[in-house]
C-alpha cells in the first residue's frame, strides 16, 4: 500500500514538473488584470479575516519551495491587506544550541494557530525533508524518522480543529537562476541572497530528489500537498490566494453598518511653531 502511495506521488510530481514547462509558454498576466484580480481576493481575505475571528477558527497554512520560488511573494500578497494580529507570519532563523537538542517538532509547535488565528510558515518542518537532508544538517536516519511521524503530528493538529493547508511552489531551473541573478544586481533584493542560497544553487537534482520522497510520504487525505506552478509571480499569487479561500468555507460576518459621527473641529493644527517638522525633500 505504501509503495502505491510513493508511486503514485512521484508521478504527481513529475506532471507537475512538465505543467512547470507549460507554465513557461503562457502569456504572462498584466499588471491591469492582475490588480483587479487582487483587489477582489483581498476583500474575500478581510471577510474570511473576520469570519476566523468570529468563529474562533485555527488555520495553519504552511509555504515551501526551492530558493526563488516565490513564497514570500505568494505571502506578502496574502497578507497585506489583513490585520498582522489574526495573519500571522512565521519565519524561523536557524535553530540555536538549545533548540538542536529539543525535539525536532517543537519549536514549531509553540507557533501553532490559537482560536481566532491564521498562521503562514515561510517554511517549516518540512525543513528536515529538504535544506536540511540536502545540505546534510541531519543524518539519513533523522529524515526517515521524520518522514514517518509527520503525518502523524499532523493528523494530531487536524484532530485538534486546526486547518492544515499545505503548499509547494514549483519553478523550472531557469526561472529559478533568473530570479537569484535579479537578486544578486537588485539593492533592494539583495538581503533575500543568503550564502546558504548560492551553496544549495547547484544541488538541483537532489533537492528534486528530496522533494519526491517528502510528498510521497506526507501527502495524506488529512493533510494533502497542493503544488503550484510559480513560473509567473502574479499569476500563482492569484491562485494561491483563490485556492487557500476556496478550502476553508466562510460567510460575511453580520455587522451594523458604520457611519462616521459628525464632529466640530475649531482648531484644525494647533500650534505648528512646536512641531518638528521633517524636511520637504521631495
Amino acid at each position: 500500500m505504501r509503495e502505491k502511495k510513493k508511486t503514485s506521488s512521484q508521478d504527481t510530481a513529475k506532471r507537475d514538473a512538465k505543467e512547470s514547462v507549460k507554465e513557461t509558454e503562457k502569456e504572462k498576466i498584466s499588471n491591469k488584470i492582475y490588480e483587479k484580480e487582487i483587489r477582489k481576493l483581498h476583500v474575500e481575505l478581510v471577510k474570511l479575516q473576520q469570519w476566523v475571528v468570529y468563529k474562533g477558527l485555527k488555520v495553519c497554512i504552511l509555504f515551501e519551495g526551492r530558493d526563488g520560488a516565490g513564497k514570500g511573494g505568494t505571502i506578502k500578497a496574502l497578507t497585506e491587506r489583513v490585520s498582522p494580529r489574526v495573519f500571522r507570519v512565521v519565519a524561523l532563523p536557524a535553530p540555536t544550541e538549545r533548540e538542536k537538542s529539543q525535539m525536532y517538532l517543537q519549536r514549531y509547535v509553540s507557533h501553532l494557530p490559537s482560536a481566532g488565528e491564521v498562521v503562514i510558515f515561510d517554511r517549516s518542518w518540512y525543513n528536515r525533508a529538504g535544506v536540511d537532508r540536502v545540505m546534510g544538517f541531519c543524518t539519513k536516519e533523522q529524515v526517515e524518522h521524520f518522514l514517518k511521524m509527520a503525518p502523524l503530528v499532523e493528523r494530531a493538529m487536524v484532530d485538534s480543529g486546526i486547518i492544515l493547508l499545505k503548499y509547494w511552489l514549483e519553478v523550472s531551473p531557469e526561472e529559478q537562476e533568473r530570479r537569484l541573478e535579479d537578486r544578486i544586481h537588485d539593492g533592494r533584493k539583495i538581503w533575500k541572497l543568503s550564502p546558504m542560497d548560492v551553496k544549495s544553487f547547484k544541488l538541483w537534482d537532489e533537492f528534486t530528489k528530496a522533494r519526491d520522497e517528502m510528498l510521497a510520504a506526507s501527502d495524506t487525505s488529512w493533510a494533502p500537498w497542493y503544488v503550484a506552478v510559480s513560473e509567473d509571480k502574479m499569476r500563482v499569487r492569484l491562485n494561491v490566494l483563490k485556492h487557500i479561500l476556496e478550502q476553508i468555507p466562510y460567510k460575511k460576518v453580520p455587522q451594523e453598518e458604520i457611519r462616521l459621527p459628525k464632529r466640530k473641529i475649531k482648531n484644525r493644527v494647533g500650534d505648528e511653531s512646536k512641531f518638528k517638522l521633517v524636511p520637504d525633500a521631495y
